[in-house]
């Protein structure tokens, strides 16, 4: 499970899995769009840093991060949805203010589902390590009263990577962005998933208590400079998502 280590500090992964493209309808598309954009320069709040992180990010950054998270969300509603589980909640589409958020991306029979995305290319499951305790919680929602931990992580990856597109366009590293310019942009491009895998709470707390991380400023594969500590997976070491909904099956 562990990457390989170079020169103390250059991780290289291992154990990949390859990205196996699925169509996104545009209407998920529509509703991530206008719920990221109304997060970052509407009436949202996001945190400007990742915890543990160096560097403030600007807007371009944040509405990249938030609507491809939501796209993740949207994917696996709808894919469970078209697998027959109907008692599924619906992904959380309200914009928060400061010191409010949705703690938890999909519930199924009281199952907590933790989605993390990634761009298309992407290998690991990555958690930042000051969010996490050794009981695999989340400490953020610990502070905020609400639900500390996750049943299931699922990695969805998204393609194109959205980072890319806008900094083609130089709009990743800013903080003002004229909405029917990026609105554009995303529609001229045509959207992609796959799950890059799944796995329970019990593997989150053994890469916890086994310091399975990522350091600040280590870099990944020789050319990716961490921003922060990380606690990590890799793909190839995750369940795939049939393996995910059969669980689900006999809840």
């Amino acid at each position: 499970m562990k990457l390989d280590i170079k020169n103390s500090n250059e991780y290289y992964i291992n154990n990949k899995r390859p990205f196996i493209q699925n169509n996104i309808n545009g209407s998920i598309i529509e509703v991530c769009f206008e719920f990221a954009y109304n997060m970052v320069f509407g009436d949202g709040h996001h945190r400007d840093h990742r915890s543990g992180g160096q560097y403030s990010r600007k807007k371009g950054e944040l509405f990249a991060n938030t609507f491809q998270g939501k796209i993740a969300e949207f994917v696996t509603y709808n894919e469970l949805i078209n697998l027959g589980f109907t008692e599924l909640e619906s992904p959380d589409t309200g914009v928060y203010g400061k010191g409010v958020w949705d703690d938890t991306d999909l519930v199924y029979k009281q199952k907590k589902i933790n989605i993390k995305s990634a761009a298309f290319f992407s290998n690991l499951l990555l958690l930042e390590k000051k969010d996490w305790n050794t009981k695999g919680e989340y400490i953020p929602n610990i502070h905020n009263s609400s639900s500390e931990q996750y049943d299931y992580f699922l990695m969805v990856r998204i393609k194109p990577d959205i980072k890319n597109v806008l900094q083609k366009e130089k709009l990743f590293y800013s903080n003002e962005i004229d909405k029917n310019i990026l609105k554009k942009i995303i529609f001229n491009e045509s959207w992609f998933y796959d799950f890059g895998g799944v796995c329970s709470l019990a593997t989150i707390k053994h890469i916890i208590n086994k310091n399975y991380f990522l350091p600040q400023n280590s870099m990944l594969n020789g050319k990716i400079k961490m921003d922060a500590d990380n606690f990590y997976i890799q793909c190839g070491d995750l369940r795939d998502f049939n393996f995910f909904t059969s669980i689900l099956k006999k809840l």
